[in-house]
């Protein structure tokens, strides 16, 4: 069994505000709070063919404790932004965490009412960037796949298996964009995760296979031992199409896996009832989201100090867009622009 990611909550918010969509975007010259409604510069700054990173803005999508924690660590300001692909989960909310601006965002809305097919992914994404996002640091309930990742500790993915079918998985409907996902998680952020890991007091595991299902029904068994075949070493609902968006949006993308309980493949102890299964699960998902604080918060100011460090994410779309840039309509332009603005 696990448990989705996030029950919502709404931050720190001390204001509000009515952006629009991203027809303002394009003539918007920011707000007054680390964040800005800024347009991408058509012609970012490369270091052999690699965008640097100059500005460093960080969007958070968290779960169960971990948006709330982050947004009372200073005055944020509220968002409800509107999107080519409709409203995000809720308002997202700005500020300054470790000197590093940060947007906050319960992926599972106010209350924890959408289930994870019904998550607006394309919304939530888009609307970081809308804001000027530039990495990506997500939170998810998983379960375990394997003995030696226990419950309460924490895992950076590295690779996922995609079993969702409900979602749409692309910004480029009208469009032939073929991303490259080898890697879909970044190296870049899994790295300063993992740097920042070795010096936790819980483990961190630096690598793992995700298989992300649909849901929102938990595995039955014969899948949780398929899922083990397969290779992978933990099962969520929320890591996808999460990671497809940020590559096609070229935003770092990385998680955070919070470990709930084994999968079904493990029975839990015959005593045990359900009520006192329950209430052990939480309490390893609080543990591993208070871990999960700590290791974000020290990341975040990891980030800080290596602001110029180069990655491949974000510029994901110079090989990726395969159609005729030049019969890509106006339309299509005006819609998508903080896509496509620099391309």
């Amino acid at each position: 069994m696990i448990i989705p990611d996030a029950k919502g909550g709404r931050g720190a918010e001390s204001r509000r505000s009515q952006e629009g969509s991203p027809a303002s975007f394009a003539r918007r010259g920011g707000a007054a709070s680390p964040f800005q409604m800024a347009s991408v510069p058509k012609r970012p700054p490369h270091l052999c063919g690699e965008l640097l990173f100059r500005d460093t803005r960080v969007g958070i999508i968290g779960g169960t404790g971990l948006e709330s924690a982050l947004g009372a660590l200073a005055e944020g300001r509220s968002h409800e932004l509107s999107t080519p692909f409709g409203r995000p989960s809720g308002p997202i909310v700005t500020g300054e965490v470790e000197g590093v601006p940060v947007a906050l965002l319960a992926r599972h809305g106010p209350g924890h009412l959408l289930n994870p097919s019904q998550v607006p992914y394309r919304a939530n994404i888009f609307a970081m960037k809308m804001l000027g996002v530039t990495h990506l640091l997500a939170t998810g309930a998983v379960g375990s796949l394997r003995e030696k990742i226990r419950p309460g500790e924490l895992l950076i993915p590295d690779q996922v298996i995609d079993r969702t079918f409900r979602r749409a998985t692309t910004f480029f409907d009208d469009l032939a964009v073929h991303v490259e996902l080898a890697s879909p998680f970044c190296p870049t952020l899994r790295a300063a995760l993992i740097e920042v890991g070795k010096k936790s007091r819980v483990p961190v595991h630096r690598d793992g296979t995700y298989l992300a299902m649909e849901g929102p029904q938990f595995s039955t068994r014969a899948e949780s031992e398929l899922h083990r075949a397969w290779g992978a070493d933990l099962v969520g609902m929320t890591a996808m199409p999460e990671a497809k968006l940020a590559r096609e949006a070229e935003l770092c993308y990385a998680m955070v896996a919070l470990v709930t309980d084994y999968d079904c493949w493990r029975p839990p102890r015959a005593a045990i009832e359900q009520q006192e299964l329950l209430r052990e699960i939480i309490g390893n998902l609080e543990r591993a989201s208070a871990n999960a604080i700590a290791l974000i918060r020290k990341t975040l100011r990891k980030l800080a100090a290596t602001a110029r460090q180069p990655c491949r994410c974000q510029s994901a779309l110079t090989l990726g867009i395969w159609s005729d840039r030049e019969r890509i309509s106006q339309e299509t332009r005006d819609r998508l622009g903080p896509l496509l603005a620099r391309h």
